[in-house]
């Protein structure tokens, strides 16, 4: 049965808090273990971790959780899976922490899921996004915050199928996420529009994109639509290659990600207009809950939230209701109450779906545009995520039994 958690819950005041568990108040803050790539990839891990940072003030200035305070144990994983499962052995062995969340790379975050699984431990995936995670290595320990690969890539497949392109070229780093952006964005788009015809796919490595080979093989392949998942540097070279060519003169372009201030912001005027992308215009964001939350972000750290803020902030959220349902902070009692969780957030209601342990935090759909010279999106909507999931049984297909 589900039980909703809502944001006034998780972070009001002592009077509406759970009583606290006798002897329990006095055996000190309630440890979180996150593990991310702050040095690798600090343009894009920082921004999660101020999020996180400031949900878990906030909580604690509510009175904590069971009445203990959180206290998040951050260490550095260097972008390796090898140091990031060390590590975790040593926040599970002796740094008592309750539960393990964070990584940004997907390969990461499957290994991270795995020991979850091996160790009993819940893990809650907060930002990798390759669907393995939730599917064909799906695991009863593991939990996945963040909008999916195969999510984003159905709310972009759903506006491709809008337009008259029928001629589609692909191209995505060359590993587990990139891999799935494309899979995902061919089936959704194919089901949609059968017509379609995917005509090229290029594979760069990862970070270490010849954006001038990969433009010219895709002008050769003469596209009526691109289907982008670089991102970062990548998406910045790939950008400015791409405009001074003219590749995306008269072609429909759909971006995975490429709306996203941690990847738009850094190519300035440079940024390509009119591509269709998923990403965070905060910048938009002046009432209600979302409003709240940009100046809560701005007054704490001098500075504008990007889209790994507001997954950082949703993280600690989703910890603390997940303790709060438990009433515990035993593993299979954690374990249990992220199944089917369901709280608020600055975005709206999320719920971590019983099926698959995915949330259904949803994404923003936009239109890339110049503003004041540097990238913004513009006419944009959130879409929900429990809207752009596969239907149960395809899921239980994909899924490992337990």
């Amino acid at each position: 049965m589900k039980r909703r958690t809502s944001l006034v819950a998780i972070l009001g005041a002592a009077a509406m808090a759970l009583a606290p568990v006798p002897g329990l108040a006095q055996d000190g803050p309630i440890r979180i273990g996150e593990i991310n790539h702050f040095k690798r990839m600090a343009a894009f891990a920082e921004p999660y971790r101020k999020g996180l940072a400031l949900a878990v003030e906030q909580i604690n200035e509510g009175g904590g959780v069971l009445g203990r305070p959180l206290e998040v144990i951050y260490r550095d994983d260097q972008a390796e899976p090898g140091e990031a499962i060390r590590i975790a052995e040593e926040l599970m062995t002796r740094e008592g922490t309750v539960m393990l969340t964070g990584a940004i790379l997907s390969n990461v975050g499957l290994a991270l899921s795995s020991l979850a699984a091996n160790r009993g431990y819940v893990y809650l995936a907060s930002e990798p996004l390759a669907d393995a995670l939730v599917w064909e290595k799906g695991n009863d320990w593991t939990f996945r915050l963040r909008t999916s690969t195969y999510m984003q890539a159905a709310m972009l497949a759903e506006e491709a199928a809008k337009t008259d392109a029928v001629r589609y070229a692909t191209i995505a780093p060359n590993y587990a996420y990139g891999k799935d952006a494309v899979a995902a964005f061919k089936e959704t788009l194919t089901a949609l529009k059968p017509e379609v015809e995917f005509v090229a796919e290029q594979w760069p490595p990862l970070f270490n994109i010849d954006a001038a080979a990969e433009v010219q093989a895709l002008e050769r392949a003469k596209p009526d639509a691109i289907y982008n998942v670089t991102f970062a540097g990548d998406l910045g070279k790939f950008m400015r290659e791409g405009n001074m060519r003219g590749l995306f003169e008269g072609r429909e372009v759909f971006g995975l990600l490429s709306g996203e201030p941690e990847y738009l912001d850094p190519v300035g005027a440079e940024a390509s207009e009119g591509w269709v992308v998923t990403g965070f215009p905060w910048y938009d964001f002046d009432e209600g809950p979302k409003g709240d939350f940009v100046r809560a972000y701005e007054a704490r750290w001098n500075d504008y939230p990007r889209n790994g803020s507001i997954v950082g902030y949703n993280t600690g959220l989703s910890i603390a209701a997940a303790i709060e349902r438990a009433g515990s902070t035993e593993p299979e009692a954690l374990r249990e109450a992220f199944i089917g969780l369901t709280l608020d957030t600055p975005v709206g209601e999320i719920t971590y779906r019983e099926i698959d342990h995915q949330s259904t935090m949803g994404a923003f759909v936009g239109t890339t545009a110049l503003r004041d010279g540097k990238g913004v999106m513009v006419d944009w909507e959130y879409r929900d995520g429990a809207d752009y999931l596969p239907a149960d049984d395809v899921v239980r297909k994909l899924r490992p039994e337990g």
